[in-house]
């Protein structure tokens, strides 16, 4: 019988608001969803920036457990953002919103590095 080692916790990097801002709005909504899904503790905003859309880059977030290993965490707001490296390179110096807005709302990604941005507001072009 062998003993198995507890899991290695990952390793990364804490970063601040220069890298990305939650906005009190979002701030709000994103710390309702992590209750109703039980990670009020330590879960997080995953923010990930995919080639796809109709300008070349869009935005990818989830709800999770933590940051991964080589991410880098931000906390603003009382939110966690974490963010992988290569992702951080476009979404420096962002804001994120929230709108309940019929038409025009939900989360809302302010990015000072996007040259290029879509009519639906969806992806960008840095």
């Amino acid at each position: 019988m062998t003993a198995t080692s507890p899991a290695t916790p990952p390793s990364f990097k804490i970063g601040n608001e220069k890298l990305i801002k939650v906005l009190p709005n979002a701030s709000n909504k994103l710390l309702s969803l992590l209750s109703k899904q039980g990670r009020a503790e330590n879960g997080a905003l995953r923010v990930a920036v995919v080639g796809g859309g109709c300008s070349g880059l869009q935005y990818k977030m989830d709800l999770v457990d933590g940051p991964a290993n080589r991410d880098i965490m931000v906390i603003t707001n009382d939110v966690r953002v974490v963010i992988d490296p290569k992702s951080a390179l476009f979404v420096t110096g962002s804001e994120l919103d929230y709108s309940d807005d019929l038409q025009q709302g939900g989360f809302k990604v302010k990015n000072p590095n996007a040259v290029v941005t879509c009519s639906c507001g969806e992806s960008f072009a840095a």
